[in-house]
């Protein structure tokens, strides 16, 4: 056995034993990197990528080409180190919908902040309930820059009625701010509300998130979606 094959095994065995509360986050990356870099030194490329964007996180949140950047990271290394930023989503989302019956605002808003995790663009998703509350379906139907996102009104309205949804819930997240909806997020809103209503679906509330953060613009009254006509 090399050495270099005998210090991954005991990078290895520790995190078996230990678990990652004691590794920095330059080991935290080396070990990572023993799985899409063979039987090569990585931790001279661990310690680059944590010193060029200063932390674990912000090196998992870089886009394939800003990690490309860096001397000695590749389409494998980049492609690698996004699949497990995706995978840590889709982890959450799994996790967050297990629950499928929602009743109440605060419902909403747990179901579907996880869907906006490690995103760096403003998306738009619609959640679509039964008659008894039940979730048909969570769909992503717009998204933007990092400041805008494109919303059709027609889509919205198309998605749920093929979905048979009699209740809808909208949600779109904040990247770079913080989830306070702009006046043209609650006059979308509105627009949305009165073209849903004409075909006997009730849009129960708009979720805004940012980072770890969501709001309701129910809870907070920026919509009201029983007096349509009502501006806060």
């Amino acid at each position: 056995m090399s050495y270099q094959d005998g210090h991954r095994q005991r990078v290895k065995a520790r995190f078996r034993e230990e678990g990652l509360d004691n590794f920095s986050d330059e080991h935290i990356m080396e070990l990572l990197l023993f799985y899409c870099v063979p039987r090569q030194n990585t931790k001279d490329l661990a310690y680059r990528l944590i010193e060029h964007f200063g932390s674990l996180t912000e090196a998992l949140d870089a886009t394939t080409a800003e990690l490309e950047q860096v001397e000695g990271v590749g389409e494998g290394v980049s492609t690698f180190l996004r699949l497990i930023r995706e995978l840590m989503r889709q982890y959450y989302i799994n996790l967050d919908t297990q629950i499928t019956k929602l009743k109440t605002l605060d419902d909403y808003s747990r179901y579907l902040k996880s869907f906006f995790l490690t995103l760096r663009n403003e998306v738009v998703y619609l959640l679509c309930l039964d008659a008894k509350c039940e979730v048909l379906c969570c769909k992503k139907i717009g998204e933007g820059s990092i400041n805008a996102a494109v919303v059709s009104v027609r889509k919205v309205v198309e998605t749920a009625i093929n979905a048979n949804a009699v209740t809808v819930v909208l949600a779109h997240n904040h990247p770079s701010g913080v989830a306070i909806p702009s006046q043209e997020d609650v006059a979308t809103t509105v627009r949305i509300a009165k073209a849903l209503q004409s075909v006997d679906i009730f849009l129960a509330d708009h979720v805004i998130v940012s980072g770890i953060q969501s709001i309701s613009m129910v809870q907070t009254r920026y919509f009201n979606p029983y007096n349509l006509d009502m501006m806060y």
